[in-house]
């Protein structure tokens, strides 16, 4: 029976860990290990600084007092004796679109087990309602996984719009669309009168075409998003390229 490390950055008593469980427990055997607490726009940090908890819950879910990639780190490399055989993050409160996945703990945590070598999703719902429709498409998509080939360190990142499941309009593979700049941090004052700041929401849509994520979820269809961890923009290497060869003449 396939063996799943399920995780998330919303917390281990967060529903849509719970709805993630129970969507999967008949199809695979399951490991739980996520933050003890909410660490949500944490991305790939990893703690360094002091060792971590591994604390065994009663329900047998593991918690960790740090981020989702530590989470993910310890759940591949000391709970099993066993690699597990697919990664999945989620289920996420919120969407993660765009440039979401920058941030996001979610997808950080699906990230960190491609880079244990491990196949990977990241699921998340976009809303807070309808939890078991997302169970639902992650159930749909663990079943096919075998059949699913993606290159080296990559990763889906799947969105589900937040509507009951006979609704769902279908599945569409997308790209990242991309926000705006948010808006400036609120200030605010503690009971002692010294200012802090909230971070701000993010930004409006900047690019929401018809064959982006956002588009899709508008549209009331799931988004499913290859993702890669390279980051390098290939195609701006030659202008790179000659602006430094400018630089050396002119030096």
């Amino acid at each position: 029976m396939r063996k799943l490390l399920l995780s998330n950055d919303d917390g281990v008593h967060a529903p849509g860990l719970r709805a993630l469980y129970e969507a999967l427990s008949p199809h695979a055997r399951l490991r739980v290990v996520a933050p003890d607490r909410d660490k949500s726009g944490a991305s790939n940090s990893l703690t360094l600084s002091r060792p971590l908890a591994l604390t065994a819950l009663d329900n047998g879910f593991y918690s960790v007092d740090g981020t989702p990639a530590d989470c993910v780190y310890l759940g591949v490399n000391g709970v099993w004796n066993e690699k597990p055989d697919l990664v999945i993050s989620g289920i996420n409160h919120g969407g993660n679109l765009g440039d979401d996945v920058l941030y996001s703990g979610t997808v950080a945590a699906a990230m960190e087990g491609r880079n244990l070598g491990m196949p990977a999703i990241a699921m998340s719902l976009a809303g807070s309602r309808y939890f078991e429709t997302a169970g639902r498409v992650a159930a749909s998509l663990v079943g096919a996984a075998d059949s699913l080939s993606l290159p080296p360190r990559s990763l889906l990142n799947v969105n589900v719009p937040d509507l009951p499941w006979e609704q769902v309009r279908g599945f569409r593979v997308t790209r990242m669309g991309y926000r705006g700049p948010s808006t400036e941090p609120l200030k605010v004052q503690d009971p002692r009168g010294r200012d802090r700041y909230w971070i701000a929401a993010a930004g409006e849509n900047a690019d929401d075409g018809p064959d982006t994520d956002f588009a899709a979820i508008e549209a009331g269809y799931v988004s499913i998003t290859p993702l890669q961890t390279d980051l390098t923009r290939h195609a701006a290497l030659q202008d790179v390229q000659g602006w430094l060869d400018a630089l050396s003449r002119l030096a």
